[in-house]
């Protein structure tokens, strides 16, 4: 389901498109949605390109395509859930997805034993209740080991994160290490040193100091198939 602002957004792309053959700059967007940096419209391009409902064309300036448009208005689709509940429907490939779901992108494997990098797939997404969101961009990683089994999150899970470069003591984190290394970790500050600690007593905590730790996210949701 998409926000009134996303809505907005799609809507007066796909009005330039098909009046002007090109969409609005940046600037007119900021101006039409009353928003006041381009920063926000950034924001909500991303979002619309994560959920498929635009594709930003390679090599070209300003270059973005409708890809579909919502059936629905943000209210029509809050009124739809409160009478209705969880409603389910058929896609094409015959699964049954819930119609208060959301997709969001899967970022390829983290590791939850020895740090690797996470690499995103351009066209792997994943669908997850909207209740598990909360405010912010959210994405999905595949857990690769067992330093976090004592915390519930085994080999093989799907992890829901919201993206943040911070967060609280004891937070189970993605966490960016040296520039280039991924790892799902509890995460401390402890005498000015960033401990990112395992949750399997047959791994050890590793202490490094901040400049060589980045928050990427912190989890929020969990998926696990049986």
């Amino acid at each position: 389901m998409l926000t009134r602002k996303q809505y907005d957004l799609l809507l007066l792309i796909d009005k330039r498109l098909k009046s002007d053959g090109v969409p609005p700059s940046f600037d007119e967007m900021k101006d039409a949605l009353g928003l006041k940096s381009k920063s926000g419209i950034h924001r909500l391009i991303t979002s619309l390109e994560e959920r498929r409902f635009i594709r930003r064309l390679p090599h070209k300036a300003r270059a973005i395509e409708v890809v579909r448009l919502p059936e629905n208005t943000p209210e029509e689709e809050k009124e739809l859930l409160r009478n209705n509940g969880t409603r389910f429907r058929m896609n094409s490939s015959a699964s049954i997805i819930a119609d208060n779901n959301t997709e969001i992108p899967l970022y390829g494997k983290i590791a939850a034993g020895t740090p690797i990098e996470a690499l995103r797939d351009e066209n792997e997404f994943v669908s997850v209740p909207q209740n598990m969101l909360g405010m912010g961009e959210h994405y999905a990683l595949k857990v690769e080991g067992d330093s976090m089994i004592e915390a519930g999150i085994l080999n093989g899970d799907t992890v829901v994160i919201q993206r943040s470069n911070s967060s609280e003591n004891g937070a189970i984190v993605v966490a960016l290490v040296d520039g280039y290394e991924v790892t799902l970790k509890r995460i401390y500050c402890r005498q000015g040193k960033v401990a990112l600690e395992p949750a399997n007593k047959n791994y050890e905590t590793k202490v490094l100091a901040p400049e060589r730790v980045a928050v990427q996210g912190r989890l929020v949701g969990l998926l696990r198939n049986y």
